[in-house]
C-alpha cells in the first residue's frame, strides 16, 4: 500500500495574567510542525478519551469549580442566618471561605494560575466540604444539603487530588523550588495566593509515599514537622505520625543513620509505639552491618553509594537537560551564531494576503532553522477558540503502541478538544491563516485541536515525524538535542521542518513543552495530509530544509 507523508500543523494559545512571571506568561504563540507517516496513521493521532482523570486540574473546569465554590459558599451563608445562634462554628468557616471566594473570583484566571491556590480549592473541594456536610445534618439544614448534592457531582475526585499533589512535585524538581519556597507562595507573583498547611504538607507526602517515592514523602513530611516545630498547629496529624513516615522514608533511600536519629526522636514522644521500637532495634543491627562494609569501602566506592541516594534515574535519558532548558539554563548560542539571525517582513513569495501587509519573521535558531511570526494572532480570535473548546475538554491520549489502543500518559498532562471550520467563522478563518503562511493545502486537514495545560501541565521530550506505530504530537518550548529554548510571546507563531529532504526525520527537532509553573497554556494542533500538496510541489511554492 502507498505510503504519505503528512504534515502537523500547531497553535499555541498562552494565557496568564502573571505578567512579572519569566515562565510562559504569554497569552497566545502559533507552532508549525511537519513529520510523516503512513496515511492510515492519521486514525491514531491524540483525539480525547471520556475518562475522568485529573479533571481539576486543567483551567478550563477549574474556573468553572472557583465560582461553583462561591455559590456553596452564598448557600451555606442564607443556611447560617437562619440558625445563627446555634451555628457559630460554621460561620466562621464559612467566613474565611467567602472571603477567599471574593477575592479569587475577581481575577480567576490569575488566582488558578497559582499552582498552590489551585490544590488547595481541589483539596477543599473533595474532602473539607464532605466533612462539613456531616456537621450541617446535625440541623435543620434541609435547603442547603440539597444544594451541596446537586453540585457533588462537579466535585473533584481522589484522583484529581492525586493529580494535583503530583503536578506541584513536578514543579518542584523542574524549577528547584524548595519545600518552604512552595508552601509559603513565594514563587507567586499574585496578591492572591495561599500558604500550605501542616495538614496540606502532610497529604503531600502520603501521595507520594502511596507512589513509592520515598523522596519526595522525605521533603515534605520534613515541611510538615518544620512548621509544626515553628508553632503551627493542626488537629489532625501529630509529630508521631510524621516522624514515622520519615523514618521509613529516609531509610528507604539508604539513609539508615538519620532513619534511626527519626525512629529516636518518635520514641521519646511515644515510647509504647510498637512499630518504632521494632524498627529501632532493625535499624541499629542494619546499621552495625553497614559500618564493618564501609571499613572495606574505598573512597570511589563510597561516593557512589552516597550519589545513590536521594532522587533516583528515570525512564527519560535526558531529564537533566530537559529541566536545565525549561529553568532557562540551556545552551548557549555563540556570538558568531547569533549575529547571523535576523528579522525580515515575509510575504511568502508574494502572497497576494502578505503583498501590502507582510508579515514580520524573526530567526530563532540556526541549525535546526527555527522562525517566529510576530502578530499572526488576535486576542479576540485566541478568546473565540478557547470559548469553544471548554465545553469539550477531556483528557488528551496518545497512541500505545504495544496495544494499538488509545490511552492517557504520565508524560503528556493536557485536555483536548476538537474543532470543525464550519462552528465558528474564526475556526476558518485561523486555518486559512495557516495556509496562507505555511503554502499548504489544508483541504485535506483534520479539524482543529485545541489542549490546555493545567497545573504542571507538560509534554515530555518527543519527536513530531515518525510511523504509525508510534506518533505522537504536542507544543515545543524547549529542544533538548540542540539546547533551544524558545519562549511564547504573545500573538506569535513559531515554525520549523521537522524533514530532511530525503524525507527522513530531523532528530535534532526532538522538544518538550515544559511544565507550566504559573499561569495556564492553550495549544491548538493541526494535522495536514501531504496528499493534495503534490502538484504545489512540483510548482515548486513548498521548501524545505
Amino acid at each position: 500500500m502507498t505510503a504519505y507523508r503528512w504534515w502537523i500543523v500547531h497553535l499555541l494559545l498562552f494565557t496568564s495574567t502573571s505578567a512579572r512571571s519569566d515562565f510562559f506568561t504569554s497569552i497566545g504563540e502559533l507552532v508549525f510542525f511537519f513529520y510523516p507517516s503512513s496515511s492510515s496513521a492519521v486514525l491514531l493521532v491524540h483525539i480525547a478519551s471520556a475518562d475522568r482523570v485529573n479533571t481539576a486540574c486543567f483551567p478550563g473546569q477549574m474556573t468553572d469549580l472557583l465560582f461553583m465554590e462561591k455559590d456553596l459558599v452564598m448557600s451555606l451563608k442564607d443556611y447560617i442566618r437562619a440558625e445563627e445562634d446555634k451555628l457559630q462554628q460554621i460561620r466562621r468557616w464559612a467566613d474565611k471561605l467567602e472571603a477567599l471566594s471574593a477575592a479569587a473570583t475577581e481575577d480567576p484566571e490569575g488566582f488558578l494560575g497559582q499552582p498552590v491556590n489551585a490544590f488547595k480549592l481541589i483539596k477543599r473541594l473533595n474532602t473539607e466540604w464532605t466533612e462539613l456536610e456531616s456537621l450541617v445534618l446535625m440541623d435543620m439544614s434541609d435547603v442547603f444539603v440539597s444544594n451541596l448534592t446537586i453540585q457533588r457531582q462537579n466535585f473533584p475526585s481522589d484522583d484529581d487530588q492525586t493529580g494535583a499533589a503530583k503536578a506541584l512535585m513536578r514543579l518542584q524538581d523542574t524549577y528547584q523550588l524548595d519545600t518552604d519556597t512552595i508552601s509559603t507562595g513565594l514563587f507567586s507573583v499574585t496578591p492572591a495566593h495561599l500558604t500550605l498547611t501542616v495538614d496540606d504538607c502532610y497529604d503531600l507526602g502520603k501521595v507520594a509515599y502511596s507512589e513509592a517515592d520515598y523522596y519526595h514523602t522525605e521533603l515534605w513530611m520534613a515541611q510538615a514537622l518544620k512548621q509544626l516545630d515553628q508553632g503551627e498547629t493542626s488537629s489532625t496529624v501529630d509529630a508521631v505520625a510524621i516522624l514515622d513516615y520519615l523514618s521509613y522514608s529516609v531509610y528507604q533511600q539508604g539513609g539508615l543513620r538519620r532513619a534511626l536519629d527519626f525512629t529516636k526522636q518518635l520514641l521519646e514522644l511515644d515510647p509504647t509505639h510498637q512499630r518504632a521500637n521494632g524498627n529501632l532495634k532493625y535499624f541499629e543491627y542494619q546499621l552495625s552491618k553497614q559500618k564493618k562494609v564501609e571499613g572495606r569501602e574505598d573512597e570511589e566506592q563510597q561516593k557512589q553509594r552516597k550519589e545513590s541516594q536521594g532522587r533516583h534515574d528515570d525512564y527519560l535519558p535526558e531529564r537533566n537537560k530537559y529541566e536545565k532548558l525549561c529553568r532557562s539554563e540551556g545552551i548557549r548560542m555563540t556570538p558568531r551564531r547569533q549575529s547571523r539571525l535576523f528579522c525580515r517582513y515575509y510575504d511568502n513569495g508574494r502572497h497576494p494576503r502578505f503583498v501590502i501587509g507582510p508579515v514580520k519573521q524573526e530567526d530563532e535558531w540556526d541549525r535546526p532553522h527555527i522562525v517566529r511570526y510576530h502578530d499572526v494572532v488576535s486576542e479576540k480570535e485566541m478568546e473565540k477558540v478557547k470559548e469553544l473548546a471548554k465545553p469539550r475538554l477531556r483528557r488528551a491520549t496518545v497512541h500505545d503502541p504495544q496495544t494499538g489502543k488509545l490511552t492517557t500518559a504520565h508524560y503528556r498532562v493536557s485536555k483536548s478538544a476538537w474543532l470543525a471550520a464550519f462552528e465558528h467563522p474564526v475556526v476558518d478563518t485561523i486555518n486559512q491563516r495557516i495556509e496562507d503562511i505555511t503554502g499548504l493545502d489544508i483541504s485535506t486537514a483534520e479539524d482543529l485541536q485545541v489542549a490546555n495545560y493545567g497545573i504542571g501541565g507538560q509534554y515530555e521530550p518527543h519527536f513530531d515525524f515518525g510511523r504509525m506505530s508510534d506518533v505522537q504530537a504536542g507544543g515545543a518550548t524547549v529542544f533538548t538535542d540542540i539546547g533551544a529554548s524558545v519562549k511564547p510571546k504573545k500573538g506569535t507563531a513559531v515554525f520549523w521542518y521537522n524533514l530532511h529532504r530525503s524525507g527522513e526525520g530531523d532528530y535534532l527537532t526532538r522538544h518538550a513543552a515544559c511544565p507550566v509553573l504559573l499561569g495556564n497554556k492553550w495549544v491548538s494542533n493541526k494535522w495536514i495530509h501531504e496528499r493534495g500538496q503534490e502538484f504545489r510541489r512540483r510548482c515548486g511554492l513548498l521548501e524545505s530544509d
